[in-house]
């Protein structure tokens, strides 16, 4: 992609524990802001009941995550708790060179592996107001086993800590109007100093 195709649109990383609500956010993010296109995720995490293909995540085995990484249709791509989750290489250049915010919900590794390709990406952590809160949030998503949140729960902590060096806006989801609230106004922010 060209510097110029880049510089049509913008790109917003939105990243934080399991279960703290980016799947949400992002949804109201798109519902809000004008022009803006949530990036769906590859993975090989198996879907639960209340998933659906190329809405929630866009679901494939491991043979053909394994085919996108070699053939360059990743943009970032990380293994998480045993599952591969990748960007679409194709449908974010489509969305810049339309001039659209692109938003993506990765974790911290994925948002590293974006601020190379673009350095001027609009990083945002969510927090949840407290690990109490958080644990709720988790077990009552339902999708994994206790070990498994648990483990999820463990690994929030290290996430956080690598987010507090690489993220510049930590946004706490303590009531979900306010959280996008202050995320959009993170982004229109950036978009508006892009353009100056």
């Amino acid at each position: 992609m060209s510097k110029q195709q880049a510089s049509n649109g913008i790109i917003v990383v939105i990243s934080g524990p399991s279960g703290v609500g980016k799947s949400t956010i992002c949804k109201e993010l798109v519902k809000r802001l004008d022009n803006a296109y949530r990036s769906i995720s590859v993975t090989t995490r198996p879907k639960s009941d209340k998933e659906v293909d190329g809405r929630d995540y866009w679901f494939v085995s491991g043979e053909e995550f394994q085919r996108r990484i070699k053939k360059g249709l990743l943009l970032e791509h990380a293994e998480v708790f045993g599952n591969f989750y990748g960007t679409p290489k194709d449908k974010v250049d489509e969305a810049l060179a339309a001039g659209k915010t692109v938003i993506l919900a990765i974790d911290v590794q994925g948002g590293r592996q974006i601020k190379t390709i673009y350095p001027d990406v609009v990083m945002v952590f969510i927090l949840a107001p407290t690990q109490k809160e958080l644990a709720g949030r988790l077990q009552g998503r339902g999708r994994e086993d206790e070990e498994t949140a648990k483990r999820r729960l463990d690994e929030a902590s290290t996430e956080i800590a690598a987010a507090w060096r690489d993220y510049r806006h930590m946004v706490i989801n303590d009531k979900l109007d306010a959280a996008v609230s202050e995320i959009t106004g993170i982004i229109n922010a950036a978009a508006k100093a892009k353009k100056s």
